[in-house]
């Protein structure tokens, strides 16, 4: 049984692991002070349904905020990444306190986690992160993760918590996610719009959804907005995994978005093996291929990557790497894993398979990306 509407996330034979990502905006007051008795109703809220038999993960924004505050450090903690790693490292010592007192009230544990893109990114560390949430709920633990902004730079931070909550939950084998907003979803245009529309219902996510949102965060708290949440329907889609967003504002705002019916519901349009979600949802590159149009064709059709359809190499990857595959226009059609070293990929790119193995002077690989390890965008 799949997830068909919002009540369904509390259902515990159609969402027996669910994430829960709470978004900075809802955490704390505009002078920086934790919104105590909201959090509560939200522990609460995770208590219920881990009464109902669901497992619980929560991903929560809010120590740089947090921390800015304690630090007496100007712009939210965000005119520096020294400030922003300065703030959070404070911060969330402050938060995963909060939650573990909030969570005993109700008997249960709360264990912390914090992520950086690496730890996803990486197949190893990957499945090092998912044996260790799946160790934590087998025990009854309640999984409080973030990104772990005290040492997170541009190059490898998530830049939002809405992605990490989706790789989370791709690691964790969760069928649905919660995005607590404060919106109470997706319009299809500025929601302050006359004319605009809401949308209760998305089938995969185009490149129509995406011209309908924006990527400021309303706050001014949080780094994402409505663009990095439907990045995160994207990631989440692709592992067959249903997604919401829900206005959380209010006490208890799961069970108000519930009562109401009133959110935007991301069904997946397909739900891919393990091993393509992961390479799905991998959101970092050492490089790219560019691809001609019967080469997209082909893809198309369920064909593998030759170097006869490649026109173009561009970074420095390594055999084993995922890459993006561009098609001729250098818009992003899919990712990959490689076979080949960048400086091969160059030199037999345009080449038959004959050819190949002629200018590599050794039997080259069937492909230059076999479909298996393949993912359509």
């Amino acid at each position: 049984m799949k997830i068909e509407n919002l009540l369904d996330f509390r259902d515990i034979e159609k969402c027996p692991r669910l994430v829960i990502k709470l978004g900075s905006a809802l955490l704390v007051h505009g002078d920086g002070e934790l919104r105590h008795d909201w959090l509560r109703s939200v522990a609460s809220e995770v208590a219920g349904a881990r009464e109902r038999g669901q497992e619980i993960i929560v991903v929560c924004s809010g120590s740089v905020a947090l921390g800015a505050a304690m630090l007496g450090l100007p712009g939210g903690g965000r005119e520096s990444l020294a400030h922003a790693q300065a703030a959070a490292s404070v911060g969330q010592v402050f938060l995963i306190a909060t939650w573990a007192q909030l969570l005993a009230e109700h008997g249960l544990v709360a264990g912390q986690m914090l992520l950086t893109l690496d730890d996803l990114e990486g197949r190893r560390r990957y499945l090092n992160a998912s044996e260790t949430l799946r160790e934590l709920l087998a025990r009854g633990a309640v999984p409080i993760i973030n990104e772990n902004d005290s040492i997170a730079t541009s190059e490898i931070r998530f830049g939002d918590n809405d992605r990490l909550a989706a790789r989370v939950a791709q690691a964790a084998s969760a069928q649905g996610i919660l995005l607590l907003t404060d919106v109470e979803g997706l319009y299809d245009r500025d929601p302050a719009h006359p004319e605009a529309e809401f949308l209760p219902e998305v089938r995969g996510v185009t490149e129509e959804i995406h011209q309908m949102a924006s990527g400021k965060s309303s706050s001014g708290k949080g780094s994402g907005g409505m663009t990095s949440k439907l990045l995160a329907a994207e990631i989440a889609e692709r592992a067959g995994i249903a997604l919401a967003i829900i206005k959380g504002v209010d006490d208890l705002p799961i069970a108000c978005a519930m009562a109401a019916n009133r959110g935007t519901l991301f069904l997946p349009k397909r739900d891919d093996n393990a091993w393509k979600s992961w390479i799905g949802g991998r959101l970092r590159f050492n490089g790219s291929i560019r691809v001609d149009q019967g080469c997209v064709t082909a893809l198309h059709d369920g064909k593998s990557i030759l170097a006869a359809g490649i026109i173009g190499v561009f970074g420095e990857f390594e055999r084993g790497d995922v890459i993006k595959v561009e098609g001729p226009d250098g818009k992003m059609i899919a990712k990959g894993m490689i076979e080949y070293d960048w400086d091969e990929c160059d030199a037999i790119k345009g080449l038959r398979s004959d050819e190949v193995a002629e200018r590599l002077g050794h039997l080259p690989r069937a492909c230059v990306i076999h479909r298996d390890h393949l993912v359509l965008l």
